[in-house]
């Protein structure tokens, strides 16, 4: 029953006691060391570093060393192999972004590749 007696506390107002977040690992830095030149390439196109361009252009330049493009799903393909959980929808939409952007290009085949731009930036050595 309803206690007239008690005040309500709203949900939004109740605190929950939460434990310390743990320290981040060392271990991470080198990750985002590695990544740097990629920061550095979404910086000169005047994009926002996220998680998935990250993970996305590393795939599209690793093609490239290949000597090779690769379309949406063999990109969200890569991601998957490297257990990285993102939908085929999220690759697409970025794709499609990067390619409005001009950081990539999308060929008659349907398969995506870095702009020659975009691979003189990732060339680059990483500025500190």
């Amino acid at each position: 029953m309803y206690n007239q007696q008690q005040p309500i506390t709203p949900l939004r107002f109740r605190r929950k006691a939460h434990a310390p977040l743990p320290e981040k690992p060392e271990a991470a830095e080198p990750d985002r060391a590695g990544n740097e030149h990629i920061r550095e390439l979404l910086k000169a196109f005047g994009l926002r570093t996220s998680l998935i361009r990250l993970k996305v252009i590393d795939a599209l330049h690793a093609a490239a060393r290949e000597g090779r493009s690769i379309g949406v799903r063999g990109v969200h393909s890569q991601l998957e192999q490297l257990d990285i959980p993102l939908s085929f929808l999220s690759v697409r939409e970025v794709l499609k972004r990067l390619c409005v952007e001009g950081v990539i290009s999308l060929g008659s085949d349907k398969c995506y590749s870095l702009n020659p731009e975009a691979r003189a930036v990732l060339e680059q050595p990483v500025s500190r």
